[in-house]
């Protein structure tokens, strides 16, 4: 696969790079961003965190304001970051922030004219994976987090490949698309009106059915604007009560959906991530 890169910066002994690639699952030029932490320059393998940003985003909103390269750094994890849709003057798109280029939502989109390049779940789970451990001096030990789009994302994709993910986590997750407007507007125009398809990308039916467990950490802001009518951590909760799922969820008093949030509370994710990672 041929790849171009886009830029370098150092950071913290490490190297943050962005690049771009044609996607054959997704039938564009793509672009991410990886951060390798100063162990990766010693001929070592490491690990890495797959990191799926939210509505509206791309891969720089993470590496630019989380701060969490220190913390990777110290730990020795690689961060990668996809972009949150394809992009480009052919991908269909919608007038809306929440549906079409910068809201891909993460799953495989079965509806024209949506079908034809939103192949988000394809790309995260195989195809870029497949990319970055074939370019990199990274292992195939993996975990997976994200922000409320990518929230979404992240605990459903670790909960659909358990075997792949060593632990999931995810701030302000959007946890039960199924029943709010951001899922059903996505839902119904990616996967069809048939809500029975629906399931296997909701987070909180997935976890309420689960067999098989993953370390799962989320954190939520009680002041976020979203929380009530999109987010439903409540279901979430009740749905890893049903099943016994090993969830840590905290509510944190004042804090919104920003990346304010995010920068505060990334260092206890990353460590939480590298302590699953490192067994």
């Amino acid at each position: 696969m041929t790849i171009e890169n886009l830029s370098v910066n150092k950071s913290f002994g490490g190297w943050h790079k962005q690049y771009s690639h044609h996607a054959k699952t997704l039938n564009c030029d793509m672009r991410f961003a990886i951060y390798l932490p100063p162990q990766a320059s010693n001929g070592k393998k490491v690990p890495v965190l797959y990191w799926l940003s939210g509505l509206t985003c791309t891969d720089e909103n993470f590496m630019q304001k989380a701060g969490a390269q220190r913390i990777a750094a110290e730990l020795g994890i690689a961060i990668v970051a996809p972009d949150t849709s394809p992009r480009g003057e052919d991908v269909a798109n919608d007038e809306g922030y929440d549906l079409g280029q910068g809201a891909g939502f993460y799953v495989n989109a079965t509806q024209a004219p949506w079908n034809r390049h939103y192949q988000m779940y394809d790309y995260v789970v195989n195809e870029l994976p497949q990319l970055i451990e074939a370019t990199f001096p990274v292992s195939n030990v993996r975990s997976i987090s994200g922000h409320s789009m990518g929230g979404h994302g992240a605990l459903t994709i670790a909960m659909l490949n358990p075997d792949r993910y060593r632990s999931m986590s995810a701030f302000s997750p959007i946890s039960n698309p199924m029943n709010c407007p951001w899922g059903q507007k996505a839902f119904t125009a990616y996967l069809g009106k048939d809500k029975d398809t629906w399931r296997n990308h909701d987070a909180s039916e997935l976890m309420r059915q689960a067999t098989q467990f993953i370390p799962a950490k989320v954190d939520q802001g009680e002041s976020d604007d979203f929380l009530a009518e999109q987010l439903k951590p409540e279901v979430l909760i009740a749905a890893a009560k049903a099943s016994g799922y090993p969830l840590e969820l905290n509510l944190h008093e004042g804090y919104d959906h920003s990346y304010y949030f995010i920068a505060s509370f990334i260092e206890d994710h990353l460590r939480f991530h590298a302590a699953h990672l490192n067994k």
